[in-house]
C-alpha cells in the first residue's frame, strides 16, 4: 500500500512536517511513514590531512579524529532514533493507526528518488527562515520525483481552501487531473486563478478547467487576472485568506531557471503558505 512519507531532520521545521504528514495520512487515509536520513559527513578533510603525517603531524591525532567521526555517527544514530520515535508518538496520539519509522543512511535527494514506489505523498519541510529553492533539495526533489510534494509552513494548520495556478501548461492539466483523482484537496474550496500570458487559446481552457473542477465537486471561485505572473498570485494569495497554493512542477530546465527565473521557484521562496507541487 502507499504511503505518505514525512522527512523530519530535526530543524525548526520538523514539527510542521509532522503535523502537515499527519494530516495528509488521515486526510488520504494511508499509512504515514516518517524518515530520517543521516548524512555522510565528508572525509575530505581527514584524506588531505593523512597526508601531513610526513610533516611531523602525530598519527594519534588523526586516530583521535577518526574515534570523533565516529562519536558523532553515533549521535546522529541516536538522535535519529528520537525523533522518528518522537514522531511517530504524536501520530499515534493523533490517531493515526499505521505509522512506520524510517532511518536510513545517505542523501535526502537520493533517499526520496530511492522509496518513491511506496509513496503516495512526500512531506518535506523548509530548512531554515531564510529559505533559498534555487540549489535546495527541495528544489532537486520537485525536479527529480513525479510523486506530489507538500511543502508545509511554519505554524502549519489543516487547510480549508487551496488556490491553484493554472497556466495552461500540460504540467497543469495533469495538476487538475491529479486535483479530482487524489481527495487531498477534496471538501476545500479552489480559487482557480490564471494570469493571461501567451497561451494560445488560455481563456478556453480557464473555463474548460473551471467547469470540470465543478463537475467534480469542488466549490470553484474562479479568476482571470492580468499583469506580471508573480505579483498577480501573491497579490490574490494575500487578499483571499488562501490556506494552501497549488502548482505544476518547474516550466524550465534547471539552467534555463537561473537566467530566466521560475515562477513555482519565486513562490516557493516567498510564500508564507503550505505549497502543493504536482506534476
Amino acid at each position: 500500500m502507499k504511503k505518505v512519507m514525512a522527512y523530519i531532520d530535526g530543524a525548526a521545521y520538523s514539527q510542521d512536517t509532522c503535523n502537515a504528514g499527519i494530516w495528509a495520512a488521515k486526510k488520504l487515509q494511508q499509512p504515514l511513514a516518517f524518515l530520517h536520513a543521516i548524512e555522510k559527513r565528508s572525509t575530505q578533510q581527514m584524506d588531505n590531512l593523512s597526508g601531513a603525517i610526513g610533516l611531523g603531524a602525530r598519527s594519534s591525532l588523526l586516530e583521535e579524529l577518526a574515534s570523533l567521526d565516529a562519536q558523532h555517527s553515533k549521535v546522529a544514530l541516536k538522535l535519529g532514533r528520537e525523533l522518528l520515535t518522537q514522531a511517530q508518538e504524536l501520530a499515534t496520539a493523533e490517531g493515526c493507526t499505521e505509522v512506520e519509522q524510517i532511518l536510513r543512511h545517505g542523501s535526502i535527494v537520493d533517499i526520496v528518488k530511492d522509496s518513491e514506489a511506496d509513496a503516495r505523498l512526500v512531506v518535506i519541510g523548509r530548512s531554515s527562515e531564510a529559505f533559498r529553492a534555487l540549489g535546495s533539495n527541495i528544489e532537486q526533489i520537485i525536479r527529480q520525483v513525479h510523486t506530489p510534494v507538500l511543502i508545509p509552513n511554519k505554524g502549519f494548520t489543516a487547510p480549508n481552501s487551496f488556490m491553484l495556478a493554472y497556466d495552461g501548461r500540460e504540467t497543469a492539466d495533469k495538476a487538475v487531473q491529479r486535483i479530482i483523482d487524489g481527495g487531498l484537496l477534496h471538501g476545500m474550496e479552489c480559487h482557480l486563478v490564471t494570469v493571461e500570458n501567451n497561451k494560445k487559446g488560455l481563456k478556453e481552457k480557464f473555463e474548460r478547467t473551471k467547469q470540470r473542477l465543478t463537475d467534480s465537486g469542488f466549490a470553484v471561485k474562479a479568476s482571470f487576472l492580468s499583469g506580471n505572473i508573480f505579483t498577480a498570485l501573491h497579490d490574490y494569495e494575500a487578499q483571499n485568506d488562501v490556506d494552501l497554493l497549488v502548482m505544476g512542477a518547474f516550466s524550465h530546465s534547471k539552467l534555463a531557471s537561473i537566467f530566466l527565473g521560475s515562477n513555482t521557484l519565486r513562490m516557493l521562496e516567498q510564500t508564507t503558505l503550505p505549497l502543493v507541487v504536482l506534476r
